[in-house]
């Protein structure tokens, strides 16, 4: 289970659950995913609920990275995302949330 003080998203795939973390190397290496745009660009997309798949796989990748996967975004097309699409959806938008999240 992923640890929400320290900006950990829980994601199963294929039934193994992965903690998931957007430290400053996966959010560089989402940025340069994306190609074009801000990360403030990616927010404002899901914010809006105007995100695409691509972006959910990317940020889905980059948390998964960030918590010590080796994977790469091939490895997820054929693997089964726990809640499906929107539950990949949900957990790339806590991803975001808690990475950006101002500390209390």
């Amino acid at each position: 289970m992923g640890n929400p003080w320290t900006g950990e998203v829980a994601v199963v795939i294929d039934g193994v659950s992965h903690d998931c973390k957007l430290t400053l190397g996966a959010l560089a290496e989402l940025e340069a995913t994306l190609g074009e745009g801000s990360l403030v660009d990616l927010i404002r997309r899901f914010e809006g609920a105007a995100f695409s798949g691509t972006d959910v796989l990317a940020v889905v990748v980059a948390g998964l990275r960030g918590g010590g996967w080796n994977g790469t975004a091939a490895d997820l097309m054929t693997a089964e995302i726990a809640g499906g699409p929107v539950g990949a959806a949900k957990a790339a938008a806590l991803m975001l949330a808690r990475a950006f999240a101002a500390p209390e």
